[in-house]
């Protein structure tokens, strides 16, 4: 399959907001942007095992392996209990920070029917093109009859604990700020699903289901990324109509909704008359109107130096890859970049070589490698 080229010349650098004190204009005045792989369904997630070797995810149940930008058949040994429907399928994938020595694979999807539902996230081992030593380490409770919010992102922290974006199911919003629900939550489980003893809630025996949990107060955050070098944990959650949001996690704290919110509802309704409240926090980020933010990751390659430490986000909704640029903790800059291509963006991550793979969401999806055109 041929690699197909485009060039993108940034002159336009459109900013979005930037305050007094935002970083420098960039010097990069071009990009190339290269498509790599095409006719993929929906592609939702993608993890680097090498420099030339991948695997993707699509909603649609496949797990894909790309080996020198050539995609193979669908990885054989999936889970028979994959519910597809909506925004529900075979989400995340990610790798063990172990994973040359150990081998796991790490994968969320939607499992159920439409009676009932839930998200899970297993780990396996790939032989051969076929997944072995299959486990199901986590299953959020309660279950749902609703085929959307899911959250689905999963990501290391620097102990190898796993943490787990739980969605709050849309309908039952108000289980975001129950404790003892797994819903609307950042729940976090050690790399076997085990419950770690020093989890927020751990000591409230009664309440079984908070054991799990992470940090409450969420909607739909489908971003989800550990900052080694800041030992911060950033997210991204979409809002209502408005109010989609970054957040930093921090154990225990309470993210507001649908207590507080920018947004209102998608009929126009006041979900909360509150923006504030006292215990609960306020957003890194704010967008109203609603991007719909799909993926964040920070930027730790060599090829962009500009972007070092800097947060990326896609966007489904208004079809960019939104650049916000960071001094320490605090956003001194917006930047939209590739909203030309007119695609909507689920995914971002930095390859070992420091170029950015998006995956391009679609029924005939792909996946573009973004380098510097020196």
């Amino acid at each position: 399959m041929g690699i197909r080229f485009f060039t993108l010349l940034v002159v336009y650098l459109l900013w979005v907001n930037p305050p007094v004190n935002a970083k420098n204009q960039v010097n990069l005045d071009a990009f190339l942007v290269e498509e790599i792989v095409s006719e993929l369904n929906f592609p939702w997630s993608v993890a680097f095992i090498s420099d030339n070797q991948f695997l993707v995810t699509e909603r649609s149940g496949n797990l894909r392996q790309v080996v020198n930008f050539t995609l193979s058949k669908p990885i054989e040994g999936l889970p028979q209990d994959i519910y597809v429907k909506s925004q529900g399928g075979l989400l995340d994938v990610v790798l063990h920070p172990n994973y040359q020595s150990n081998g796991w694979i790490y994968l969320s999807y939607s499992a159920g029917n439409d009676e009932r539902n839930t998200l899970k996230v297993i780990r396996a081992k790939l032989r051969n093109n076929q997944l072995v030593d299959r486990q199901v380490i986590f299953t959020v409770k309660p279950f749902r009859n609703t085929p959307v919010h899911y959250g689905g992102r999963l990501t290391f922290l620097g102990d190898n604990s796993l943490l787990i974006s739980s969605g709050d199911g849309f309908d039952f919003r108000e289980n975001a700020q129950r404790v003892n629900n797994q819903m609307g939550k950042i729940l976090r489980v050690l790399d076997n699903g085990d419950i770690p003893k020093d989890n927020p809630y751990i000591g409230e025996t009664e309440k079984n289901l908070a054991q799990s949990v992470y940090s409450i107060g969420h909607r739909n955050p489908q971003g989800l990324v550990y900052d080694p070098i800041r030992n911060l944990v950033f997210s991204n959650e979409h809002g209502p109509a408005g109010g989609d949001e970054i957040n930093i996690i921090r154990k225990g704290d309470n993210y507001g909704w649908p207590v507080i919110t920018n947004g209102k509802d998608y009929s126009g309704a006041i979900i909360s008359p509150f923006k504030k409240y006292p215990g609960m926090r306020q957003p890194l980020v704010d967008w109203t109107p609603s991007i719909a933010p799909s993926s964040i990751t920070v930027y730790d390659g060599m090829m962009f130096p500009q972007m070092r430490g800097d947060l990326l986000v896609t966007s489904l909704k208004s079809k960019e890859l939104i650049w916000v640029q960071m001094q320490q903790n605090k956003v001194v800059g917006q930047q939209s970049l590739f909203s030309e291509l007119g695609y909507r963006l689920r995914d971002v991550k930095v390859h070992p070589d420091g170029s950015l793979y998006l995956l391009v969401d679609a029924e005939k999806g792909k996946i573009l490698r973004v380098t510097a055109n020196h």
